[in-house]
């Protein structure tokens, strides 16, 4: 009977694990577009204001046609149609709407299912230095949202832990995804460690803090 009551209790564990990972899948599957979403809303709003800021309004002008035209394009039934304008507007245009186009190509890799380009095209732009900083870092943000299933995690983690830290404007999302790549490379206390940093964080989006207050609870009954 003993023997069979620590059978039971070994099954009884093993089925609340595997429950436990499942609502972590769940909850990660729920936000991720989410947060893809909102970064990518971020990029169109800061990079238009910068494009706007940077040059005359002639120029301006044209360039806003070009990728109101790219942007009609992508939300139709042909993305990849938008490409040749976006080519033109990333060698031709002005900064800011160079930057916008770089980003809308990956951003149409991602839409059309091919996320690992996408992920290698955001990686591109987080390593170009003649970009300016808060526009790299958002492309590694974005890069690390779809390299979550086909990218080794130890290359993300070792890229995201030089934004977490100080004043970077995308440092919570950066831990945020540092969790989830720990979490993946199998590191539960790292994990966990980073998801209770970010819920006791008042900085924090409060988006940010209420996913890492969950995942923290569903991480600490583990332990």
């Amino acid at each position: 009977m003993a023997d069979r009551n620590i059978e039971q209790d070994n099954l009884f564990k093993e089925i609340d694990e595997d429950l436990r990972q499942q609502r972590y899948t769940i909850l990660w599957k729920k936000y991720n577009k989410f947060i893809i979403g909102t970064a990518f809303a971020l990029v169109i709003a800061v990079a238009s204001i910068k494009g706007w800021e940077a040059y005359n309004l002639n120029r301006k002008s044209a360039e806003s046609s070009l990728l109101t035209s790219a942007l009609k394009l992508i939300n139709g039934e042909k993305p990849g149609n938008a490409i040749p304008i976006l080519d033109k507007l990333d060698k031709e245009g002005s900064v800011g709407y160079s930057i916008l186009a770089k980003f809308n190509k990956a951003a149409i890799l991602s839409k059309t299912g091919n996320k690992k380009d996408a992920s290698a095209s955001y990686l591109s732009i987080a390593e170009d230095n003649n970009i300016e900083k808060v526009f790299r870092d958002m492309a590694l943000i974005m890069s690390a949202q779809l390299g979550l299933e086909n990218t080794d995690s130890a290359i993300f983690i070792d890229k995201l832990s030089k934004i977490i830290d100080g004043k970077n404007a995308w440092r919570h999302s950066a831990k945020e995804l540092s969790a989830l790549f720990a979490h993946k490379s199998g590191d539960t206390p790292k994990t966990l460690k980073l998801y209770k940093e970010l819920s006791d964080d008042a900085t924090a989006p409060p988006g940010i803090r209420s996913r890492a207050a969950e995942m923290a609870a569903i991480l600490g009954a583990k332990n």
